[in-house]
């Protein structure tokens, strides 16, 4: 079984998820179910269904949470230093065509959100990341293209 690389934030927002699957949609979903079948034949019982698939989503979640949890390999980002990227560095970068800067945390799977400003260790980004330095230049091959940028700040926080 492979373990999974987490940070703490990561790892919390993975209980509460399983924390509230568990404890409120589950039973939220078992009286929906119950109200329905109440309306008489199940055959042509578009709640009924509707609320059956509900619940299948809901434990299907459940179980990749539990699995995700039982197999995550919890990092302390604030125990880490140095000034080469890993995971947790949260890296500061420069689009050598826009002049852009970009602040990404490298994270596991879980937890990316790029919105958020965290990208997976597995994403082409976080794998052209890893092992680079401040000056570095990085080439990703993205799916929106290829592009070039610097490497200006990397930080464990």
């Amino acid at each position: 079984m492979d373990r999974v690389p987490i940070t703490i934030r990561g790892f919390a927002a993975l209980e509460e998820e399983l924390k509230r699957r568990q404890q409120e949609e589950r039973p939220r979903i078992i009286q929906a179910i119950a109200e329905a079948r109440a309306h008489g034949d199940l055959s042509e019982n578009a709640e009924y269904h509707s609320a059956k698939e509900s619940q299948s989503l809901n434990e299907g979640r459940i179980q990749e949470l539990e699995s995700l949890i039982g197999r995550a390999e919890v990092i302390d980002v604030a125990k880490l230093n140095g000034k080469t990227v890993m995971f947790g560095a949260t890296v500061t970068l420069v689009d050598e065509d826009t002049e852009a800067e970009k602040v990404w945390q490298i994270v596991g799977e879980p937890e990316a959100d790029v919105r958020a400003g965290r990208v997976s260790i597995a994403s082409p980004i976080g794998r052209a990341l890893i092992g680079k330095k401040v000056g570095d230049s990085v080439e990703v091959n993205a799916p929106g293209g290829g592009k070039s940028y610097e490497v200006t700040k990397v930080a464990f926080v």
